[in-house]
């Protein structure tokens, strides 16, 4: 029995501005599963990504076409609550940006804003968030000290805990790993092994193997279009596109 689809992507193309960036798109995400998109840079991953809680909404050039189904709700249709969406839909980006405040303070924004006032109730919104970055024990004896004296892995996964406090149904990362090194690599890696238990999970990487270590299912996106979607494992040992293999082997991007 297949997993329950999470989110439905019909027929999606997004233009920015005369660039057509992403070309008819269909896709099925299921629930509590982790999707890994990789391809060369320029292929459509990030915009990809973007539609999925509406970031793309920020760029006046940027349009849709097509329709993204969560549950029951079009997202794209324009009567969608988008500050709903994102609260649903959270997005760690590749560049970590601590809050220039305390690591408490950095998990406990968002929930303040949600009107969460009791200090018992932010204590343990913060502790679970940390626990589920699996940076908790790197950080509980130094809560009130600033974000900026983490290491970058660290602001990575402080980012990835600051999503998590706003209890999103699904968390999408934009090549959360470039830049970092392999035991912040491993760290976050063995965050998304356990957060798909809870969580649906779409991971944008650069790095073929970690898609490979880490994503059930694996989509490959090429100038615009989606190539091929299938088992992780099936695709990276017989893809049915030359070109899926092509990348996959490096012999291009």
């Amino acid at each position: 029995m297949s997993d329950p689809v999470q989110i439905s992507v019909r027929n999606l193309s997004v233009y920015y501005g005369k660039q057509h960036v992403l070309r008819g798109i269909t896709l099925d995400i299921p629930s509590r599963h982790v999707l890994g998109i990789i391809g060369p840079a320029g292929s459509g991953k990030t915009a990809f990504l973007r539609t999925l809680n509406r970031l793309n909404d920020l760029n006046p050039d940027s349009r849709m076409e097509g329709k993204i189904l969560m549950g029951e709700t079009e997202i794209t249709h324009s009567d969608c609550d988008v500050v709903s969406l994102r609260k649903r839909v959270g997005m760690v980006f590749a560049l970590p940006v601590p809050l220039p405040l305390s690591i408490y303070d950095n998990l406990a924004y968002g929930p303040r804003l949600s009107g969460i006032r009791k200090r018992f109730q932010l204590d343990e919104i913060v502790e679970r968030s940390l626990k589920a970055a699996v940076l908790w024990e790197e950080v509980k004896d130094r809560l009130q000290t600033s974000a900026f004296r983490l290491s970058g892995g660290q602001q990575q996964r402080l980012c990835l805990a600051r999503v998590l406090a706003m209890e999103p149904e699904v968390v999408l990362l934009d090549e959360p790993c470039s830049g970092l090194d392999p035991i912040s690599t491993a760290r976050i890696e063995e965050a998304l092994m356990t957060l798909k238990a809870t969580h649906t999970i779409v991971l944008v990487t650069n790095n073929t193997k970690q898609a490979a270590r880490v994503a059930d299912t694996t989509a490959f996106f090429l100038m615009g279009e989606l190539i091929e979607v299938g088992p992780t494992s099936r695709l990276f040992v017989a893809p049915t596109d030359s070109r899926t293999n092509e990348y996959i082997s490096g012999r291009f991007g």
